[in-house]
């Protein structure tokens, strides 16, 4: 698999698991903290992928 692909499949998944973390505690899917959280899934996922994928 190319590295690009691995690294947007990370950040995908990431900021998708991350910004679902508020509906555990009763929080909105487009609130603050949800759209927080995305960003820094996705950071979090960019940076695992890049890793991975080197």
């Amino acid at each position: 698999m190319e590295p690009k692909r691995i690294i947007l499949l990370f950040a995908l998944v990431g900021s998708s698991l991350a910004s679902a973390l508020p509906l555990l505690w009763g929080g909105s899917e487009l609130s603050f903290s949800s759209v927080l959280l995305g960003g820094v899934g996705g950071i979090l996922g960019i940076w695992i992928g890049f890793r991975i994928s080197r």
